[in-house]
């Protein structure tokens, strides 16, 4: 006779992607004349660098007959179809066909709404169409607009499983330790409206030596995750923002992009403060492979069994829903402001107001 145990809910993941900016990458990068493939959310769209500059995303299949637009040809402010020559332009219209005279009236195809901030290249995504509203503007970092810090080092993986997985670590406090050798003193989360902070300090042989790390990380929205970070190599003190964002190519896989700025150590050559940087990018895709390895082994769990060392994982999960939900339909309790905070190390706790509210 078998015992009966703990009854695992694992229900397939909602054919829905999260409403809210996510990440493409370093800007600059889109700018070399050429359409972009992008396969995300499920579907084939096209980006490409108008006359001026700015970085048009439209859907990536020519109406007329199919073609892929994004193995075609930029031609001034158009994409231009590589099957017949039609020319579609960043809002989505029809510009001219090379043998028709009379556009018809139907030549459109979807135009999606684009941002720069901070070298990096955004798209929005709503499944009720509508746009973004401005209380959900992706925040300046002055560190990427000054001489004292390195550039973007960047990197990008694919991995094959759905994006909760990762968006599951603002909120897991045990993994640190065991998954990453990194074991944590303190660590509380802040909820509130389209925001998820993480505030951890602890220790991590790779990152800070024989001294403290401490992490502020926030989740702007589902899917663009920035942290400031204090740790050490050698005798130096190293300040770095990290970049963590994904953007789902369908339910179960996802382009994951991280990046490292860091600030410069006086003393040392250009060529060494970018190494510096380029170490901390190996450094996080060696974190990032080793939370690779767990999911791909692991299930997903809807209803994980928690004890009292874990993090607040589903009140993560709650304010973690408001994006797959109708605007209208969210709850107010999912985004209303909620604080938890863990103190294993039993260390002076720092005072939340002033790390949270700056």
């Amino acid at each position: 006779m078998s015992v009966q145990g703990y009854k695992i809910e694992s229900r397939p993941p909602e054919a829905r992607y999260a409403r809210g900016w996510h990440c493409l990458g370093l800007a600059d990068s889109y700018r070399d004349g050429k359409p972009h493939t992008l396969d995300i959310f499920g579907r084939r769209l096209a980006a490409f660098a108008d006359s001026s500059g700015a970085i048009r995303v439209i859907d990536g299949h020519c109406p007329h007959m199919g073609a892929d637009l994004s193995t075609g040809t930029v031609q001034g402010d158009n994409l231009v179809c590589p099957f017949h020559g039609w020319q579609w332009g960043g809002d989505g219209a029809c510009k001219s066909i090379p043998y028709c005279k009379r556009v018809p009236p139907k030549a459109r195809i979807g135009a999606w709404e684009t941002c720069e901030q901070n070298r990096l290249l955004f798209i929005w995504h709503d499944p009720e169409g509508r746009p973004a509203p401005p209380e959900v503007a992706i925040p300046r970092i002055d560190a990427c607009f000054s001489d004292a810090w390195s550039d973007w080092a960047m990197d990008e993986m694919v991995i094959q499983t759905n994006c909760r997985e990762l968006v599951d670590n603002i909120s897991d406090m045990a993994h640190f330790g065991v998954v990453h050798g990194a074991p944590v003193d303190y660590f509380a989360n802040l909820f509130e409206n389209h925001k998820a902070t993480q505030l951890m300090i602890g220790r991590s042989a790779r990152l800070s030596g024989d001294s403290r790390l401490t992490a502020l990380s926030t989740y702007f929205g589902p899917a663009y995750h920035i942290t400031d970070m204090s740790g050490r190599m050698g005798d130096q003190e190293i300040h770095s923002v990290l970049l963590n964002c994904h953007v789902p190519i369908d339910l179960n896989s996802f382009v994951l992009r991280y990046g490292v700025l860091v600030k410069k150590v006086p003393g040392l050559s250009d060529e060494q403060n970018r190494a510096m940087a380029q170490a901390y990018v190996d450094q996080a895709r060696a974190a990032f492979y080793e939370d690779v390895a767990i999911w791909d082994n692991k299930i997903r769990i809807d209803n994980p069994l928690l004890c009292e060392g874990d993090g607040p994982m589903y009140q993560m999960r709650d304010w973690y829903q408001q994006f797959y939900t109708d605007v209208e339909q969210v709850r107010p309790s999912s985004v209303a402001r909620r604080v938890v905070e863990m103190n294993p190390g039993n260390i002076e706790p720092p005072v939340l107001r002033h790390v949270f509210e700056d």
